[in-house]
């Protein structure tokens, strides 16, 4: 007999959160706290989302890429997690650029920058100064017609290489581009400048276990391998329970942390929201993907520290996205795992990430599939060759993902690695308009991209959804955070 993952599952939660990324572990995470009934569906064999990891023969354990985030996240953790969650949090000081334009060493934050932009890049000081404090001010409510190319031509008119020191890591971060709303890249970038690029030592295995382990102990229900193909709503647009792995299950509220447009469109179903509604998400464009390769060394094989954290490699003669995106690969991040990173390893490890258009793998047969994997490992090996120069005597294990992996993996149409452009997070934001109970927190607007992005927007909608519940006449629930509090991080 198959297993029945939904065993001991009550009929009814005051909740049900639908996906385990970031943003819903969050939003279970606090709403749990505040004492409601919690049951968290996840249609993988383990929680995390986009944030996860993989083991391989050899004891190999791999992150899907070195996750770096501001500062903001040891805050947010230390608020709606744990202490000792935050507490794993540190800096990456080795940002590596190697282009055709510059080659530099950087820790990622505003002293340093403003350093090279003057020195290195003779760029006046009082733009410098202005063009951080513009990107500083810029908050979630201001003006959005501004592009992020507008923006840069204001400062820096003419300054190719400028513009790659300034847009290509937060372009690898979440999809950005040129022509996206100016305050996508101000919010993001202006976070990183604050004090640079964190990540989470022992690995994505250890946050997330840790993170289920508070749920547990707040009283989150939690289930893997549950597959929720139905919302329910009532004749009048509430919310009545949803069909998870062919059992119907009631609940007061649901968030979904699953895709934006498939939860829309798919889990609930058009004939449920206002037409103009239904046209506006049908418009909402989803952002690009990702091809990862992931490589690992011989046990006690390693690499020098000169490599460096992160790596932004590329031989294109000046900052493109569409290059970026192309399969005829021409940029990567190389992320750079050493025994440290994951203390007690004492293995090295290297992902190389790149941005990419599932249109150009998703028609592939299977024969061209597989042969297209072989050259990107290939291709990537010749590159890391270059900082790496006997990677290849070294080489225990190599696979590739690409955005047909992503898509299988997450579920998300398109393999969608960053979400929706900027108009998802309207669309997102007004969902218990249409249907009273229905929220969504995930990757949304490029602002809501990435591990804090997503945290925060975790407790944004967990408050809302704890004044609903609150407002029922057996509840007395109380506020967890003011709406606007994690908004402008």
């Amino acid at each position: 007999m198959p297993k029945d993952f939904l065993k001991g599952a009550a009929d009814h939660y005051d909740v049900v959160v639908i996906g385990s990324g970031l943003a819903g572990l969050t939003s279970a995470n606090l709403l749990a706290r505040q004492g409601y009934s919690v049951l968290l569906l996840e249609h993988h064999y383990q929680l995390g989302g986009m944030a996860t990891w993989f083991k391989r023969k050899g004891g190999h354990i791999f992150d899907i890429s070195l996750h770096g985030f501001p500062v903001g996240m040891k805050k947010s953790c230390r608020k709606y997690w744990t202490d000792e969650i935050a507490e794993s949090i540190v800096q990456l000081k080795g940002i590596r650029f190697e282009n055709p334009q510059f080659s530099l060493t950087t820790t990622f934050d505003r002293a340093d920058f403003t350093k090279l932009l003057i020195e290195k890049f003779d760029v006046p000081p009082e733009t410098v100064q202005a063009f951080f404090d513009t990107a500083r001010g810029m908050n979630f409510f201001d003006e959005q017609s501004r592009t992020t190319r507008e923006l840069f031509e204001q400062f820096f008119p003419g300054r190719s290489d400028v513009v790659r020191l300034l847009m290509e890591p937060i372009t690898y971060a979440n999809g950005s581009t040129l022509e996206d709303p100016a305050i996508t890249y101000g919010i993001v970038f202006s976070n990183f400048m604050h004090k640079g690029v964190f990540t989470f030592q022992g690995g994505t295995d250890a946050l997330v276990n840790k993170m289920r382990a508070e749920l547990e102990r707040n009283g989150v229900d939690i289930r893997i391998r549950t597959l929720v193909e139905k919302i329910e709503v009532s004749p009048d647009r509430c919310v009545t329970g949803v069909v998870v792995n062919g059992r119907r299950i009631t609940c007061d509220a649901v968030m979904s942390n699953a895709n934006l447009k498939s939860t829309i469109l798919r889990l609930v179903g058009p004939e449920h929201f206002d037409r103009s509604f239904v046209e506006e998400a049908e418009a909402v464009r989803l952002n690009n993907s990702s091809c990862q390769v992931y490589i690992a060394l011989k046990p006690r094989e390693g690499f020098d520290h000169s490599c460096g954290d992160l790596l932004f490699h590329s031989e294109h003669q000046g900052f493109d996205v569409q290059a970026m995106l192309s399969r005829n690969v021409s940029s990567r991040t190389f992320s750079f795992y050493y025994p440290e990173t994951r203390p007690g390893s004492d293995r090295w490890l290297i992902v190389s990430s790149t941005n990419a258009e599932y249109a150009d793998w998703a028609g592939l047969s299977d024969e061209d599939y597989e042969a297209a994997k072989r050259d990107l490992c290939e291709s990537t090996l010749t590159c890391l060759e270059r900082y790496v120069p006997d990677v290849r005597a070294k080489l225990d294990h190599i696979e590739a993902s690409t955005p047909r992996t992503f898509q299988h993996y997450t579920q998300h149409d398109m393999g969608a690695s960053f979400g929706t452009k900027f108009e998802g997070l309207k669309v997102s934001e007004t969902l218990p308009e249409q249907i009273r109970g229905l929220y969504h927190a995930g990757s949304v607007g490029i602002i809501m991209s990435g591990w804090l992005g997503a945290v925060n927007y975790g407790v944004i909608v967990a408050n809302k959804v704890d004044q609903q519940l609150a407002a029922r006449p057996e509840v007395r629930g109380q506020r967890l955070e003011p709406s606007g509090a994690a908004a402008r991080e």
